[in-house]
């Protein structure tokens, strides 16, 4: 940092913030403030210091970072002539905080102008009076109402992810429960076959034999080699004919779940040479209700499996169990999230995913992020109204930014409303349809907890959200 030098009121003037004022209020800045010049790198304000000082950006680029108890929160660098930063709130004299709540960082050389914190609360006071008092109800009314919006924006987002979230559930577990009521019945089933084999005589041998080709088709189960609908047709076709000549009653409906576990003539005749054909028919019905026993059975682990895994997916989307700062993975997260929606997308739009093998992990909020996914995918299903392709692309750009790309093939969002639908309950929705601060949300979690970048691109067919996000954060 160079020794402060006096600014000239031109350069005040091409200001933003001081270009309306008169050439008596110029001077009065510039002879109570001073321009400094600050390298690459340098800081220029801590974060916990003392707020002495009002400072604006004349050239330069700049960063500013927070810290929190979850880690660094970095804001998107700018070179944007007029920004300021330091003690915004010193107006509010007694009532400003009386430290820096950020700090500052120089990302390339630039110049500002410094102003001490009580000749700027002063000048505030005394040149715009009735604006400190609205600027005061503002700050307060728009902190109590967007902490209201933010919950209530969650808890929306949780009711949507939650009905998907019990929609995909209840359909395996269903299935469960269908297959347990029916494997009750096929065990009762296949006891009394079992007693009616050893009513009628079955040596203990034989018996043992007919166990041991029950568990071989049991193992078959899942396991058969494809077949067309066809040659299914023609399998069952042959072993119920087969079964027929062989006396075996409801020879049509024991050929199918025998058939399934690879079982055909050839397995006919093993049973007979084994069990002979005085227990035939018996042998057969008990071999029938054990595959379907052990089908209901892979239906039960397949549904039971299912339950585990849709659970996972909320674990992680949820992100119950990880810290609330840490490196995480786009790729895990965007899944569970997509996962969280699978019972709310319509039949009519097909899910594509073009996931980046070389990304890596990323510091980052995961619940934050998983928050900016469910508000762009749920955007993009509304814009494509029941048909289209929704794409999930992550890219490497450059080697130090993880690029995010939420796309639909929806009608497009027009041009005039581009850079407005980031503006806090700016809506195209009907009334009672939407907030307005999905956009909103999402932008100051990318941007403001991220130090990433939120926009859009789009075109009639190809609407793509894109998040950009730093692999590494800027340590304040």
């Amino acid at each position: 940092m160079t020794g402060g030098h006096m600014i000239s009121t031109d350069v005040l003037r091409g200001l933003f913030l001081f270009e309306k004022l008169d050439e008596e209020k110029l001077n009065w800045l510039a002879s109570h403030g001073e321009e400094r010049e600050y390298d690459a790198g340098e800081l220029i304000i801590r974060q916990g210091e003392p707020a002495e000082c009002f400072l604006v950006l004349i050239d330069g680029e700049i960063v500013m970072s927070t810290e929190t108890p979850a880690g660094v929160v970095t804001m998107t660098p700018t070179s944007q002539v007029g920004v300021y930063a330091g003690a915004t709130s010193a107006y509010l004299g007694e009532r400003a905080p009386e430290t820096y709540a950020h700090s500052l960082r120089a990302i390339k050389p630039s110049r500002l102008f410094l102003l001490p914190a009580k000749k700027y609360g002063k000048m505030v006071a005394e040149w715009f009076p009735m604006a400190v008092h609205l600027l005061d109800g503002v700050r307060l009314g728009g902190l109590a109402q967007r902490d209201l919006i933010d919950r209530r924006q969650r808890l929306t987002a949780l009711g949507t992810i939650t009905a998907g979230l019990t929609h995909e559930l209840n359909n395996p577990a269903a299935a469960a429960v269908r297959a347990v009521g029916e494997l009750r019945e096929k065990i009762k089933s296949a006891r009394r076959e079992l007693a009616d084999l050893a009513e009628a005589g079955i040596p203990p041998e034989r018996l043992r034999e007919l166990v041991d080709l029950q568990e071989g088709c049991a193992e078959s189960v899942g396991n058969v080699p494809a077949r067309t609908p066809l040659e299914t047709s023609d399998a069952e076709d042959e072993l119920g004919d087969a079964l027929e000549a062989a006396g075996v009653t409801d020879a049509w409906e024991l050929a199918a779940p025998l058939v399934s576990a690879g079982f055909g003539q050839e397995g006919l005749e093993k049973v007979r040479s084994k069990i002979g054909d005085e227990h035939l028919a018996g042998a057969v019905r008990w071999l029938a209700e054990a595959v379907e026993i052990s089908q209901m059975l892979d239906e039960v682990t397949d549904a039971t499996e299912r339950i585990s895994t849709l659970l996972a997916s909320a674990k992680q989307y949820s992100q119950m169990d990880r810290a609330p700062y840490q490196r995480v993975d786009l790729r895990e997260l965007l899944d569970s999230t997509l996962t969280m929606f699978r019972g709310k997308i319509p039949p009519g739009v097909t899910v594509a995913t073009d996931y980046d093998p070389e990304l890596p992990p990323l510091p980052g909020y995961a619940g934050e992020l998983n928050q900016v996914w469910t508000n762009l995918i749920h955007n993009a299903l509304d814009a494509m109204a029941g048909e289209g392709t929704l794409t999930v692309r992550t890219r490497l750009e450059h080697g130090t930014t993880a690029l995010v790309e939420v796309c639909d093939t929806g009608p497009g969002v027009p041009e005039h409303l581009r850079e407005r639908i980031f503006e806090p309950f700016f809506t195209t929705k009907a009334v009672g349809e939407g907030t307005g601060l999905g956009l909103d949300i999402s932008f100051r979690i990318v941007a403001g907890r991220h130090g990433g970048d939120l926009r859009v691109e789009s075109v009639p067919g190809d609407t793509r959200f894109q998040v950009r996000l730093p692999l590494t954060e800027i340590i304040s």
